[in-house]
Formats: structure tokens, C-alpha cells, sequence
């Protein structure tokens, strides 16, 4: 499809996969992409809004090393990406890596030079391929279609990790160039209260016109629940901040560039993201 260093990744490209995909979709039986293993967590998560309801795998898959060394993995996963694409019950987007199968919206690289790069985040891996035999963990119904494309995505969201003392006027902006913004928080979620700057403000001020915020964490496994501490609650009850619940970042980055191109009305974003696609998310609360 193209040759590109997977750090150039855009949603443009996303989308260029999608079409493709398409294009072809009533001529083969499966897909398998070749993906620079970088930003293959977010291609992955994208391509599950993109691509939904698929009763044809279309499985990502890359490698650690080049192919042309000796040591390289290219060849392992090469083919065990096509044995799963082959396999009558694989079905929709899914990362195949190590001999790992993980939902498209689950995985995260999680290791820079390893092999074991890629891990399913708050989900359990699909199966596993060994001795050249697809073995799947538990069986999940088959989609049965008819497969939906989408066809548009923004690169208008914005994403701002926490650190002790940060002033909140990055928040703010940020929160004055993008349509959503994705505050990534401590522990379970919530913002803090410093003496200078009030986080709370700035958030006031912009859902208050109707702009989208979604708290997630910067913990890697478990999730968010702004229930717990009242630096979570007030920002959910009283600014009407969405919160990503169990969901990766990857997921939730690439679902907001899905919903907004659909709609901006708040409530409208709310139902979306909350909405189960591709094993995204498993649980949410009012």
C-alpha cells in the first residue's frame, strides 16, 4: 500500500488502508498488513472503527528486527499472521505478534526491542499460533455482516499527559485547537488542585461551549473510575468530562477521530464512545 516509516503515520493513511480494504473486500477471504511496529497499536485501533462488523480477519502484523538479518522475527510472524487470516473462525481487526492473537483495539506495544513487544491491555489474548496450528482461547460468534466502512476521520484531538505542577494553561491551549482533548491523569483519574491555575476552570470553561474531554489514565493496566476520589468526581459531575474507562490510549485517541466527523453534541460523543466495537470496552457507569 505504501512504504512509510510507521512514525509518519496519519489518519489519512488509516484511511487509505480502509478504502483498500474495500476495494478488495469481495476478492479475498482475509487481509494481512505489514506495519512498522511504532504506531501499529494505534493503525490497529483505527482501522476497527474504520473496518466494523468484518466477518473476514484483516490482521496486523510486523516485526522487531528487519527481515533481511538472521535473527529477524519477520518470518515468524509473517506467517502466522497469514495461518490465523486463513483460519475459518478468525474474524475482524486483530494484531497477530509473537505468536500472540490480540483484539485491534487491545494491543500496546509495551517493549522497544524485544520480541514479546506487544501486549492485550485489560482484555485476554484471542489465542495463540504454535507448531504452525491456530489455537484460539475461547470461541466468540462469528460477524456475520455485513461489514460497515467509514470513511472520515479528524486529526483534531488533542492529548495532554499530567505531570506534578503543570501550569493549566497547556490545557487550555490545547483544549483552543483541537475538538476533543484526552487528559491523561494519575491513578484513576481527576485533576489536580494547585495554587496557581485551576484545571477545573479551564475544563468548566470549554464543555461549557460544548467541547469534548475524556479523562483516561496514565496507569497502564485497569483503567479509569472518577467515582473514586473527589479530584475525579467533581470534574465528571459538575464539568461533564467523559471519562475512557478500561479503553487503551490507541482506542480512544483513533474512536474520537471516528465519532467526531459523525457529531460533535456532547451526548452524542458520550453514547458513542461508550459503545462496545471490536472488544474496545468492557465496562462503563453513568
Amino acid at each position: 500500500l505504501m512504504n512509510l516509516d510507521s512514525t509518519n503515520i496519519e489518519p489519512k493513511h488509516w484511511l487509505y488502508m480502509a478504502a483498500c480494504i474495500e476495494e478488495h473486500y469481495d476478492d479475498y477471504d482475509g487481509f494481512v498488513i505489514c506495519h512498522g511496529t511504532d504506531t501499529m497499536a494505534f493503525t490497529a485501533a483505527a482501522l476497527s472503527y474504520l473496518i466494523q462488523h468484518s466477518p473476514k480477519p484483516i490482521v496486523i502484523t510486523g516485526a522487531q528486527h528487519p527481515i533481511d538479518l538472521e535473527d529477524t522475527d519477520a518470518r515468524v510472524n509473517l506467517m502466522d499472521s497469514l495461518r490465523f487470516a486463513s483460519s475459518e473462525k478468525a474474524h475482524d481487526v486483530c494484531v497477530v505478534f509473537d505468536g500472540k492473537i490480540i483484539a485491534g483495539t487491545r494491543a500496546k506495544k509495551e517493549r522497544s526491542k524485544s520480541y514479546n513487544a506487544f501486549a492485550s491491555v485489560n482484555y485476554p489474548y484471542l489465542g495463540m499460533i504454535s507448531d504452525g496450528r491456530v489455537l484460539l482461547y475461547f470461541e466468540e460468534p462469528k460477524e456475520m455482516g455485513p461489514v460497515q466502512f467509514y470513511h472520515d476521520m479528524t486529526a483534531s484531538v488533542g492529548l495532554v499527559k499530567l505531570v506534578p505542577s503543570m501550569p493549566a494553561d497547556i490545557l487550555d491551549y490545547v483544549a483552543g485547537r483541537c475538538d476533543a482533548v484526552i487528559i491523561e491523569a494519575f491513578g484513576v483519574g481527576g485533576l489536580p488542585v494547585y495554587e496557581e491555575g485551576s484545571f477545573f476552570d479551564v475544563v468548566h470553561k470549554w464543555t461549557s461551549e460544548g467541547k469534548v474531554f475524556v479523562m483516561a489514565t496514565q496507569v497502564a493496566r485497569e483503567g479509569s473510575n472518577l467515582a473514586v476520589y473527589e479530584v475525579g468526581k467533581k470534574v465528571k459531575e459538575e464539568a461533564g468530562v467523559m471519562e475512557a474507562y478500561d479503553m487503551t490510549l490507541e482506542a480512544v485517541l483513533t474512536k474520537l477521530m471516528w465519532i467526531l466527523p459523525q457529531t460533535k453534541d456532547a451526548r452524542q460523543v458520550k453514547r458513542l464512545l461508550g459503545q462496545c466495537i471490536n472488544r474496545d470496552i468492557l465496562w462503563t457507569r453513568k
